[in-house]
Protein backbone atom coordinates (compact mmCIF):
# COMPACT_ATOMS: atom_id res chain seq x y z
CA UNK A 1 0.00 0.00 0.00
CA UNK A 2 1.20 3.48 -1.01
CA UNK A 3 2.10 5.45 1.84
CA UNK A 4 0.02 8.68 2.68
CA UNK A 5 1.61 12.22 3.47
CA UNK A 6 -0.06 15.07 5.16
CA UNK A 7 2.22 17.66 2.91
CA UNK A 8 4.59 17.36 -0.18
CA UNK A 9 7.45 18.71 2.01
CA UNK A 10 6.73 15.72 4.49
CA UNK A 11 6.59 13.34 1.15
CA UNK A 12 9.65 15.21 -0.71
CA UNK A 13 11.35 14.74 2.95
CA UNK A 14 10.68 11.06 3.63
CA UNK A 15 12.01 10.19 -0.50
CA UNK A 16 15.34 12.12 0.11
CA UNK A 17 14.10 14.56 -2.71
CA UNK A 18 15.67 18.02 -3.39
CA UNK A 19 13.36 21.33 -3.21
CA UNK A 20 16.05 23.48 -4.59
CA UNK A 21 15.26 26.22 -1.56
CA UNK A 22 17.68 27.11 1.51
CA UNK A 23 16.22 28.87 4.62
CA UNK A 24 18.19 31.71 6.31
CA UNK A 25 17.46 34.57 8.43
CA UNK A 26 15.43 37.65 7.69
CA UNK A 27 14.13 39.61 6.64
CA UNK A 28 15.84 40.96 2.85
CA UNK A 29 19.00 42.61 3.10
CA UNK A 30 20.64 40.78 6.64
CA UNK A 31 23.90 39.14 6.52
CA UNK A 32 21.85 35.13 6.63
CA UNK A 33 20.66 35.92 3.12
CA UNK A 34 24.17 37.10 1.97
CA UNK A 35 26.13 34.23 2.83
CA UNK A 36 23.05 31.95 1.92
CA UNK A 37 23.05 33.55 -1.90
CA UNK A 38 27.67 32.76 -1.46
CA UNK A 39 26.76 29.02 -0.13
CA UNK A 40 23.88 28.03 -2.32
CA UNK A 41 24.19 29.53 -5.40
CA UNK A 42 20.66 29.27 -7.62
CA UNK A 43 18.91 28.14 -5.08
CA UNK A 44 15.43 29.61 -3.78
CA UNK A 45 16.11 31.18 -0.51
CA UNK A 46 13.58 31.50 2.24
CA UNK A 47 13.84 33.94 4.45
CA UNK A 48 13.02 32.82 8.71
CA UNK A 49 11.98 35.08 11.91
CA UNK A 50 14.40 32.82 13.84
CA UNK A 51 17.41 30.50 13.61
CA UNK A 52 14.69 28.26 15.07
CA UNK A 53 12.35 28.33 12.51
CA UNK A 54 15.32 28.02 9.79
CA UNK A 55 16.05 24.71 11.01
CA UNK A 56 12.32 23.55 11.34
CA UNK A 57 11.88 24.09 7.19
CA UNK A 58 14.94 22.15 6.70
CA UNK A 59 14.19 19.28 8.88
CA UNK A 60 10.35 19.32 7.79
CA UNK A 61 11.86 19.00 4.23
CA UNK A 62 11.05 21.92 2.98
CA UNK A 63 14.35 23.14 2.28
CA UNK A 64 17.25 21.15 0.93
CA UNK A 65 19.42 23.96 3.44
CA UNK A 66 19.62 25.81 6.27
CA UNK A 67 22.25 28.55 6.60
CA UNK A 68 23.41 29.71 9.94
CA UNK A 69 26.00 31.95 11.53
CA UNK A 70 28.11 30.18 14.30
CA UNK A 71 31.11 32.28 14.95
CA UNK A 72 31.91 36.49 15.28
CA UNK A 73 35.15 37.21 15.42
CA UNK A 74 34.50 39.77 18.23
CA UNK A 75 31.76 38.53 20.02
CA UNK A 76 32.44 34.27 19.63
CA UNK A 77 29.91 31.58 19.15
CA UNK A 78 26.50 32.42 18.09
CA UNK A 79 24.66 30.82 21.07
CA UNK A 80 21.46 29.67 20.20
CA UNK A 81 22.85 28.43 16.72
CA UNK A 82 25.40 26.03 18.68
CA UNK A 83 22.26 24.96 20.81
CA UNK A 84 20.66 24.17 17.79
CA UNK A 85 23.66 22.30 15.94
CA UNK A 86 23.89 20.19 18.80
CA UNK A 87 20.65 18.98 19.59
CA UNK A 88 18.77 18.72 16.32
CA UNK A 89 19.62 15.87 13.55
CA UNK A 90 21.47 17.71 10.97
CA UNK A 91 24.96 18.65 10.30
CA UNK A 92 27.71 20.84 8.10
CA UNK A 93 28.80 20.86 5.56
CA UNK A 94 30.83 23.67 3.80
CA UNK A 95 31.22 27.17 5.64
CA UNK A 96 32.22 30.82 4.45
CA UNK A 97 33.51 33.84 6.12
CA UNK A 98 31.75 36.66 5.29
CA UNK A 99 33.10 40.32 6.64
CA UNK A 100 30.37 42.44 8.70
CA UNK A 101 30.71 46.37 8.00
CA UNK A 102 28.08 48.08 10.21
CA UNK A 103 26.67 51.21 8.94
CA UNK A 104 24.14 53.59 10.92
CA UNK A 105 21.12 53.97 8.94
CA UNK A 106 18.64 57.32 9.09
CA UNK A 107 15.67 58.20 7.32
CA UNK A 108 16.26 60.74 4.65
CA UNK A 109 16.07 64.47 5.95
CA UNK A 110 16.16 62.92 9.83
CA UNK A 111 18.51 64.71 12.46
CA UNK A 112 21.24 63.15 14.32
CA UNK A 113 20.67 65.62 17.67
CA UNK A 114 16.98 64.45 17.35
CA UNK A 115 17.05 61.05 17.57
CA UNK A 116 16.60 59.05 20.60
CA UNK A 117 16.68 55.53 19.79
CA UNK A 118 18.86 53.19 17.84
CA UNK A 119 17.75 49.66 16.95
CA UNK A 120 19.63 46.76 15.58
CA UNK A 121 20.56 42.83 16.61
CA UNK A 122 21.90 43.00 20.33
CA UNK A 123 25.66 41.58 18.34
CA UNK A 124 25.44 45.06 16.28
CA UNK A 125 24.91 47.32 18.91
CA UNK A 126 27.54 45.37 20.91
CA UNK A 127 30.22 46.24 18.27
CA UNK A 128 29.25 49.36 17.62
CA UNK A 129 29.36 50.43 21.27
CA UNK A 130 31.66 53.03 21.47
CA UNK A 131 30.39 55.20 18.22
CA UNK A 132 26.75 54.96 19.66
CA UNK A 133 27.98 56.53 23.01
CA UNK A 134 30.14 58.96 21.47
CA UNK A 135 27.58 60.05 18.76
CA UNK A 136 23.99 58.98 20.31
CA UNK A 137 24.78 59.38 24.01
CA UNK A 138 21.28 59.82 25.04
CA UNK A 139 19.58 56.72 22.89
CA UNK A 140 17.96 54.24 24.44
CA UNK A 141 19.42 50.89 22.63
CA UNK A 142 16.42 48.83 21.33
CA UNK A 143 17.54 45.13 20.49
CA UNK A 144 15.71 43.27 16.95
CA UNK A 145 15.94 40.21 15.76
CA UNK A 146 18.88 40.91 12.65
CA UNK A 147 20.28 44.02 11.72
CA UNK A 148 17.64 43.96 8.65
CA UNK A 149 14.76 44.37 10.91
CA UNK A 150 16.02 47.61 12.03
CA UNK A 151 14.90 49.30 8.52
CA UNK A 152 11.60 48.87 9.36
CA UNK A 153 11.45 50.86 12.44
CA UNK A 154 13.13 53.58 11.15
CA UNK A 155 11.68 57.12 11.61
CA UNK A 156 12.51 60.80 12.63
CA UNK A 157 13.53 59.33 15.75
CA UNK A 158 15.20 55.96 15.43
CA UNK A 159 18.29 55.05 13.51
CA UNK A 160 19.41 51.44 12.76
CA UNK A 161 22.62 49.47 12.72
CA UNK A 162 22.69 47.64 9.47
CA UNK A 163 25.33 46.53 6.90
CA UNK A 164 27.01 48.62 3.58
CA UNK A 165 25.39 46.45 1.61
CA UNK A 166 21.55 47.37 2.38
CA UNK A 167 20.27 49.92 -0.51
CA UNK A 168 17.32 51.55 0.22
CA UNK A 169 15.22 54.30 -1.09
CA UNK A 170 14.64 57.04 1.45
CA UNK A 171 17.28 55.34 3.76
CA UNK A 172 20.32 56.93 4.01
CA UNK A 173 23.73 55.31 5.39
CA UNK A 174 27.34 56.67 7.07
CA UNK A 175 30.03 57.04 4.45
CA UNK A 176 32.08 54.82 7.55
CA UNK A 177 32.15 51.36 9.11
CA UNK A 178 31.09 52.38 12.79
CA UNK A 179 31.81 48.90 14.45
CA UNK A 180 34.73 49.82 17.25
CA UNK A 181 37.01 46.93 15.49
CA UNK A 182 37.09 47.23 11.59
CA UNK A 183 37.87 43.78 11.32
CA UNK A 184 35.14 42.07 12.19
CA UNK A 185 34.12 38.70 10.81
CA UNK A 186 31.02 36.04 11.09
CA UNK A 187 31.53 32.71 9.90
CA UNK A 188 28.32 30.97 8.39
CA UNK A 189 27.58 27.38 8.36
CA UNK A 190 25.64 25.48 5.52
CA UNK A 191 23.57 22.47 6.86
CA UNK A 192 21.48 20.11 6.15
CA UNK A 193 19.57 16.87 7.36
CA UNK A 194 21.02 13.28 8.44
CA UNK A 195 24.70 12.92 9.51
CA UNK A 196 28.09 13.61 8.49
CA UNK A 197 29.27 10.71 6.28
CA UNK A 198 33.17 9.44 6.99
CA UNK A 199 33.54 9.10 3.52
CA UNK A 200 33.47 13.06 2.48
CA UNK A 201 37.06 14.86 2.24
CA UNK A 202 37.64 17.54 4.75
CA UNK A 203 39.47 20.52 5.68
CA UNK A 204 37.82 21.19 9.20
CA UNK A 205 36.03 18.69 11.54
CA UNK A 206 33.18 20.42 14.36
CA UNK A 207 31.80 18.36 17.15
CA UNK A 208 30.28 18.72 20.84
CA UNK A 209 31.22 16.38 23.54
CA UNK A 210 29.79 15.82 27.20
CA UNK A 211 32.65 14.91 29.21
CA UNK A 212 32.06 12.61 32.60
CA UNK A 213 31.59 14.58 35.39
CA UNK A 214 34.73 13.47 37.00
CA UNK A 215 38.41 15.92 37.70
CA UNK A 216 40.67 15.45 34.72
CA UNK A 217 37.96 14.51 31.50
CA UNK A 218 38.69 17.39 29.54
CA UNK A 219 42.46 17.25 29.97
CA UNK A 220 42.27 13.65 28.61
CA UNK A 221 39.98 14.53 25.63
CA UNK A 222 42.08 16.89 24.60
CA UNK A 223 45.04 14.82 24.73
CA UNK A 224 43.38 12.21 22.14
CA UNK A 225 43.82 15.12 19.76
CA UNK A 226 47.02 15.72 20.80
CA UNK A 227 48.11 11.99 20.26
CA UNK A 228 46.90 12.10 16.82
CA UNK A 229 48.57 15.66 16.01
CA UNK A 230 45.01 17.31 15.72
CA UNK A 231 45.52 20.82 15.41
CA UNK A 232 42.39 22.29 17.85
CA UNK A 233 41.50 25.87 16.25
CA UNK A 234 38.81 26.05 18.64
CA UNK A 235 36.86 25.24 21.78
CA UNK A 236 34.25 26.70 23.42
CA UNK A 237 31.41 25.77 26.45
CA UNK A 238 27.79 25.80 26.67
CA UNK A 239 26.06 24.59 29.80
CA UNK A 240 23.58 21.18 29.13
CA UNK A 241 20.02 22.71 30.28
CA UNK A 242 18.87 19.46 32.02
CA UNK A 243 21.71 19.28 34.24
CA UNK A 244 23.11 21.61 36.33
CA UNK A 245 26.73 22.02 36.36
CA UNK A 246 27.32 20.30 33.34
CA UNK A 247 28.91 21.13 29.86
CA UNK A 248 28.93 20.52 26.58
CA UNK A 249 32.52 21.10 25.03
CA UNK A 250 32.30 22.61 20.91
CA UNK A 251 35.42 21.39 19.38
CA UNK A 252 37.22 22.00 16.14
CA UNK A 253 40.23 20.78 14.59
CA UNK A 254 42.18 20.79 11.73
CA UNK A 255 41.56 17.58 9.61
CA UNK A 256 40.16 15.27 6.79
CA UNK A 257 37.53 13.19 8.40
CA UNK A 258 37.75 10.09 5.56
CA UNK A 259 41.63 9.62 6.85
CA UNK A 260 41.58 6.72 9.32
CA UNK A 261 43.70 8.77 11.68
CA UNK A 262 41.43 11.24 12.11
CA UNK A 263 38.79 8.73 12.52
CA UNK A 264 40.18 6.69 15.27
CA UNK A 265 40.63 9.58 16.92
CA UNK A 266 37.03 10.30 16.68
CA UNK A 267 36.47 7.00 17.61
CA UNK A 268 38.03 7.39 21.52
CA UNK A 269 36.16 10.96 21.65
CA UNK A 270 33.39 9.04 21.44
CA UNK A 271 34.17 6.29 23.64
CA UNK A 272 35.57 8.64 26.05
CA UNK A 273 32.22 11.28 26.46
CA UNK A 274 28.74 10.49 28.08
CA UNK A 275 26.85 12.65 25.26
CA UNK A 276 28.77 12.92 21.52
CA UNK A 277 27.59 14.29 18.30
CA UNK A 278 29.88 15.16 14.98
CA UNK A 279 28.46 18.72 14.23
CA UNK A 280 30.31 19.04 10.67
CA UNK A 281 32.99 17.93 8.22
CA UNK A 282 33.64 20.66 5.53
CA UNK A 283 36.57 22.79 3.31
Amino acid sequence: MAKLYATEAERAADLGERTGKVSCLGPEGSYSQLAAEALCKEQEIVLCRSFRESVAKLLRGETDYAVLPVENSLNGGIVPVLDLLACEDIFGDEESMLRIDHRIAMKEGAKRENIKYICSHEQALGQCSEYLFSNFPAAILRATSSTAESLGLLDDETAGIVGSHVKREGIVLSDENIADNKQNYTRFLRVRRGSVSRATHSAMVFLCAVCAHRPGELLGLLKIFQRYSLNLTRIESRPVKDTFGQYRFFIEFAGDIATERVQTALLEVAERCDQYKLIGAYL
